[in-house]
């Protein structure tokens, strides 16, 4: 054959081949092209110092912060006449919810006024009393009787003034029998389980309204028995949720129960947490990590970067572009999505967090 054609079917038949595999020259050790189609698979992240978890994630739930938060109901019975107020909705202060006529309101007043008529005629009758007697004209005994009749109707004035108290805490005035009922706290309307027209009254077995800050939240934890060691009030805590994966948004153990639930056998708990992008929301489940206090840190690596042979451990580590090189590392703590590295890694280095399996196929076969 001619020299020439058979060069030339040589490099056709060459670049119509398949890419070559990778080539392990040095023991534990792989090297691929710089556009190696093996290297687009990689996940490769470094691994930096963490605050080390002293637990697998617990179980938990994000709830809202108690402490800023008021569930508001109806302190009379009445009927909504319009609502001022929807979820969502920032309210201040003092503002109306919601308005409702209500009897109980006109009734309120009505023994107001009267009480408060009784007490100007108890005041009158005491201060003609003392003249009286001052004139030696009225017997003590009935001075006595002119100033037990006025306690009586100071004591009953008082009381009808603080029910209106209670009914108007910020001291408006009622137009006839609408009553507005008001905000107590500034903050987000999170929840209202009102519609216009329905009968309300005070008894109702859900608030009117919930309204509250949420860029404070709570993550509350029921703890086993076991963990109730790892944990105590002001330790940071490490908290993920499912809508942000891979995220962790860290807060502070304020509380910790000081008696088992019988039921279950646990001890809960609570994480203080700001939330200022307010993307916590209450009733999202939850994963809480107890952290180990301020300077104890630990290398972290998701699960996916270890390869597991017998009782060996290794992770692949990108010495440069190109290049991995297999290392033995000792794990401590393992959880369902990370493992401590106490041995074998340091700050920095840059380890392949997903397709590790596959270089060790490659690896094994080169």
């Amino acid at each position: 054959m001619n020299p020439r054609l058979s060069l030339l079917l040589s490099v056709l038949l060459l670049a119509g081949s398949p890419p070559l595999p990778a080539v392990a020259q040095d023991a534990g050790v792989l090297r691929y092209a710089p556009n190696a189609p093996q290297l687009a698979a990689l996940h490769i992240e470094a691994v930096q110092l963490q605050p080390r978890p002293l637990s697998a994630p617990l179980n938990g739930r994000i709830a809202y912060d108690e402490d800023r938060t008021s569930r508001i109901s109806a302190p009379v019975a009445g009927r909504v006449t319009r609502i001022a107020a929807k979820p969502g909705d920032r309210v201040r202060r003092g503002q109306p919810l919601l308005w409702m006529d209500s009897p109980d309101l006109g009734s309120a007043m009505a023994d107001a006024d009267r009480a408060a008529a009784e007490l100007n005629q108890a005041q009158a009758a005491h201060r003609r009393a003392q003249m009286l007697y001052s004139g030696q004209v009225l017997a003590r005994k009935d001075l006595e009787l002119a100033r037990t009749d006025l306690r009586k109707a100071e004591a009953e004035a008082q009381r009808a003034r603080m029910r209106l108290r209670n009914l108007l805490p910020d001291g408006g005035s009622p137009h006839g029998e609408s009553y507005p009922l008001r905000s107590p706290v500034s903050g987000i309307v999170t929840d209202r389980q009102v519609n216009p027209g329905m009968e309300i009254r005070p008894d109702l077995p859900n608030p009117l309204f919930v309204i509250t800050d949420p860029t404070h939240v709570w993550a509350i934890v029921d703890l086993a028995e076991q963990d109730l060691a790892k944990v105590h009030v002001g330790q940071p805590a490490a908290i993920s949720v499912d809508a942000y994966p891979g995220e962790n948004f860290v807060g502070r153990i304020s509380y910790v129960a000081d008696v088992v639930d019988p039921g279950t056998r646990r001890v809960r708990a609570r994480v203080e947490l700001d939330n200022p992008d307010r993307r916590l929301k209450p009733d999202m489940f939850a994963r809480i990590t107890p952290l180990a206090g301020q300077g104890q840190l630990a290398l972290l690596v998701p699960n996916g970067a270890l390869v597991t042979e017998g009782r060996r451990v290794s992770v692949f580590v990108e010495v440069r572009p190109g290049e991995l090189r297999k290392r033995p590392v000792r794990l401590g703590l393992q959880t369902r999505d990370f493992s401590v590295v106490e041995s074998g890694l340091r700050p920095g280095e840059r380890v392949v967090s997903s397709g590790a399996l596959l270089l060790n196929a490659d690896l094994q076969g080169g």
